[in-house]
């Protein structure tokens, strides 16, 4: 009798296109995940404002985090939390650091999945430089740790054109003029429509997932950002549940079944799923 039961189950959850992670932790698996981090702005600077039109067509079409904080200023720390649970002692904006904790790209790694970066204007691949041009070595936290090889710090011009061939999880920086540091609201809404438009259609109906973020406010409020997921599994709508970077970390560890990172351990993933 119990193992007609599980056959049952097992039959079930493959009708029903389930994974382990989907039954473990209630995020579902996507093929890809790609996050695209902007910079400095707050969430009524961009959530329902007329120079982020594409923004907030991607707001509508998916899921938006009406209560989602930056954990604090400046850039550099936030980058790092996102990535690999923790500050790790970084309070400021300094550069270069050498770091060896345990990252998302690492857990990736050694699950044999793939992480790559992708900045925009870093002039090649493995790049150290603190900057180039508009391309700042602050705002890309893969590139301070030594157990990812250079091969995952990319410039954004290696960014695949077929999605097929895109890494398991992809971090995307665009450079000052376009990730609304130096250049407008306006101009960076533009610059994620014309690069990754393709991609955000895409992913909804080929089991992956879009994350548009900030690293933080503009500095004169309570570090309120947007944070908008577009996906084949997400569910449209505002989400109210209260989060932040570390939540962030977390929801992209369960999707793959990987230890929580330091303090995402602490923290409830995010959670938009139909």
């Amino acid at each position: 009798m119990l193992l007609a039961w599980a056959a049952v189950v097992v039959t079930l959850l493959a009708t029903a296109g389930c994974d382990r992670s989907a039954v473990g932790s209630g995020t579902p698996r996507p093929d890809h995940i790609v996050v695209v981090i902007e910079e400095d702005q707050s969430y009524g600077a961009v959530i329902g404002s007329p120079e982020a039109p594409y923004i907030n067509q991607l707001a509508r079409q998916g899921a938006s985090l009406t209560e989602y904080y930056a954990l604090t200023h400046p850039s550099q720390p936030n980058y790092l939390a996102l990535f690999a649970g923790s500050y790790l002692g970084v309070l400021d904006d300094s550069c270069p650091h050498a770091l060896t904790a345990r990252n998302l790209g690492s857990q990736l790694q050694q699950a044999h999945l793939s992480f790559a970066g992708y900045a925009q204007s870093m002039p090649r691949v493995g790049f150290t430089g603190c900057s180039s041009g508009p391309y700042v070595r602050r705002h890309n936290p893969w590139v301070n740790f030594d157990n990812l090889p250079a091969s995952a710090n990319r410039p954004f011009t290696d960014f695949p054109r077929d999605f097929e061939d895109l890494p398991t999880v992809s971090f995307v920086v665009p450079d000052l003029e376009h990730d609304m540091h130096d250049g407008s609201v306006r101009e960076g809404d533009t610059w994620l429509r014309d690069n990754l438009g393709a991609y955000a259609d895409w992913a909804t109906t080929h089991n992956s997932l879009l994350v548009v973020t900030w690293d933080e406010d503009d500095g004169k409020g309570p570090n309120h950002i947007p944070t908008v997921l577009v996906g084949e599994h997400v569910r449209p709508g505002d989400n109210d549940q209260p989060n932040n970077q570390f939540g962030l970390l977390r929801m992209l560890l369960d999707a793959y079944d990987l230890k929580p990172l330091d303090h995402s351990a602490e923290a409830e993933p995010v959670d938009v799923w139909g």
